[in-house]
């Protein structure tokens, strides 16, 4: 998300920032490589196919799944349709505005997206009703509720579980409903540059010191589906490897706490 919408951090604070970081620790007590606590709650929008609540720390976000039947594209005439959207509500910081989506919503959903698809999460083959005609259309819309950093890794969390938990209604034709059929779990990371330091899920004053900024998604296999960098400062080979190693050993952590 651009600076200029999440405020200035005052010079007080970003020198205590600084200074806890070279003694190892963050401003909330945090080792660098670690996340805030992370609360799940799926099934939270009873009317829709799939829904989930997300706390990170103090960030919440709430995903739900929608389900249509419509035209593939031209181009994947047997394949379903995956599309994501992140709505910023004005209530969840002073700077947010309804509207249209801006840059930060914009590129939020990409990166989001992007994890998701290239991870081949949804077998959107099996979401073909007829070949070159008709299949399932899936909608994840995410409303951010409060913003406190690390919308990238919270918005994840949501669509993830929020898809792991939809329901595809019956054809039109009388056929059953179905389980979305999810084929890996995806987890992304983000990590932004402070000076020298490679921290793990930046809280938003974090990230208003941050230099640089790289999301990594991952599955089980520990296979990197996504990669994407933000702002406008540069990452070392070596930080780039180190970024890579903490999204593996943290997806892992995450996908055994939270998705068993």
């Amino acid at each position: 998300m651009p600076k200029d919408e999440a405020g200035v951090l005052s010079e007080i604070k970003r020198n205590y920032i600084l200074k806890k970081l070279k003694e190892g620790k963050r401003g909330d007590g945090r080792s660098p490589e670690s996340f805030r606590e992370i609360s799940i709650t799926t099934n939270y929008v009873p009317r829709s196919a799939g829904s989930a609540y997300v706390k990170l720390g103090r960030t919440k976000v709430v995903a739900g799944i929608k389900i249509e039947s419509g035209e593939p594209f031209p181009d994947t005439p047997n394949q379903g349709v995956l599309t994501t959207n992140v709505e910023l509500l004005p209530m969840a910081f002073p700077t947010f505005e309804a509207g249209p989506p801006n840059e930060g919503s914009i590129e939020i959903a990409r990166v989001v997206d992007r994890g998701i698809r290239e991870s081949k999460m949804i077998d959107l083959e099996s979401l073909v009703i007829e070949p070159a005609k008709k299949v399932w259309i899936v909608f994840a819309d995410i409303d951010v509720i409060d913003f406190d950093g690390n919308l990238i890794d919270a918005c994840t969390l949501a669509v993830v579980s929020a898809l792991k938990s939809a329901v595809v209604p019956g054809s039109t034709e009388g056929g059953k409903d179905f389980a979305l059929p999810v084929r890996s779990l995806p987890i992304s990371v983000t990590m932004v540059k402070i000076g020298d330091e490679l921290v793990a899920d930046p809280d938003l004053e974090e990230e208003q010191l941050s230099t640089a900024r790289i999301t990594v998604t991952t599955t089980a296999d520990e296979h990197i589906r996504a990669m994407q960098k933000g702002d406008t400062g540069y990452f070392t080979l070596d930080e780039i490897r180190k970024a890579i190693k903490l999204s593996s050993d943290i997806g892992r952590q995450i996908r055994e706490k939270h998705f068993k």
